[in-house]
């Protein structure tokens, strides 16, 4: 009569939170995964040691694809990520980390571990790449969201089971249970009983002199009002920590209506963000001030939701109108430069040229 499973507590459904941040943090994970990240030197692309780390293999046992993965977990998951270099030019993400902090001096992290391997070296703030996702850690505010939603989906789900349940009573003569052993007895045989009511579909119980079962069934509620209620407080916790991490709810529930517009402000107001904050940390563990402003950096060509042929009705405008020059269009759209001095030159056609009269000459206007 003192099962301590009759006191667990309603809110602890760990699982609905798991699975709701999971989905969540994984769709911005595997948006940013799918980036490359371009080496410019003096504007022009390079390959070289860098872009192999940054895009294909960034460690020993890491691809690049799982590697920002991991990165952006972590970023989101504890608000910061670390990502050490080793002697070996390996790119590492660091698991736990200790981040001391000073107002005039450069930062160090000590306790560096990754994969239960501590770091015994001191690294500077200008030996790593420390990403920081906000000013406020995220997790405060989902677990007290989810401390609410959870007590009222346990709730719920409780009052659901006991639905339509069937329960039982039984009466036992005391001339029956005469010793602690023929209570012992007697204790096995109802939970065979109830195992075998539990288990099979046909369940024949004998009748027992002095012993007497009855079911009593509740037959109250409606099954599908039910499932639409846990529905909607599983969606609506969704949807908060959705909102939350900027991820629009119609694009991470599959809905085609604007499609287009969603993913547009999905790329603009939740990618984009977090490609500045890498892109600029890269820029100035990487790259010098010198190197910098003439134009050596790390450029990130995130993944398009349109086709480069969806675009060249625009391309065309912005050539043909002198707004932009080939070198200038092909940078971008992520382009390499191609050695061509015609992509140099602008160009105006004669529909975008002013008339003749304006110009004072006759009609004879070529394309500059």
């Amino acid at each position: 009569m003192f099962d301590a499973d009759l006191l667990q507590d309603t809110s602890n459904r760990i699982y609905m939170k798991k699975l709701a941040i999971h989905t969540c943090v994984s769709f911005i994970a595997r948006t940013i995964s799918q980036s490359e990240f371009q080496v410019r030197d003096k504007g022009a692309h390079k390959k070289d040691e860098l872009y192999y780390r940054l895009n294909v293999r960034p460690n020993k046992n890491q691809t690049a694809s799982t590697f920002w993965e991991d990165i952006i977990n972590k970023l989101i998951h504890d608000n910061e990520a670390l990502i050490i270099k080793t002697d070996d030019d390996d790119l590492l993400v660091a698991d736990t980390f200790t981040h001391n902090e000073y107002a005039v001096f450069e930062d160090t992290f000590t306790d560096v571990t990754v994969k239960e391997y501590t770091f015994k070296r001191v690294f500077k703030q200008s030996e790593v790449l420390h990403l920081k996702y906000r000013n406020e850690r995220l997790a405060p505010l989902i677990d007290g969201l989810y401390a609410d939603y959870g007590d009222l989906f346990g709730r719920i789900l409780n009052s659901q089971k006991r639905k339509n349940q069937i329960r039982s009573t039984v009466k036992v003569d005391a001339l029956t249970a005469k010793s602690e052993k023929e209570m012992g007895k007697l204790q096995g045989f109802i939970n065979k009983m109830y195992k075998a009511i539990g288990e099979r579909e046909v369940a024949i119980i004998p009748e027992q002199p002095g012993f007497d079962y009855k079911e009593h069934f509740s037959g109250s509620g409606n099954g599908i009002q039910s499932v639409e209620e846990l529905n909607k407080v599983t969606g609506g916790f969704f949807d908060q920590v959705a909102l939350a991490l900027n991820i629009p709810l119609a694009l991470i529930k599959g809905e085609m209506a604007d499609v287009e517009k969603v993913t547009k402000n999905y790329m603009l107001y939740t990618i984009n963000p977090l490609l500045k904050k890498i892109k600029d940390e890269i820029n100035s563990k990487f790259f010098s001030k010198e190197e910098y402003l003439t134009n050596s950096k790390i450029m990130i060509k995130a993944i398009s939701y349109q086709s480069i042929f969806d675009l060249a009705t625009a391309v065309d405008k912005l050539r043909a109108s002198g707004l932009m020059n080939g070198h200038e269009i092909r940078d971008e759209l992520g382009l390499e430069r191609a050695d061509d001095p015609l992509l140099d030159k602008y160009f105006i056609t004669k529909n975008y040229q002013e008339t003749s009269e304006a110009l004072g000459g006759g009609e004879n206007n070529e394309a500059i």
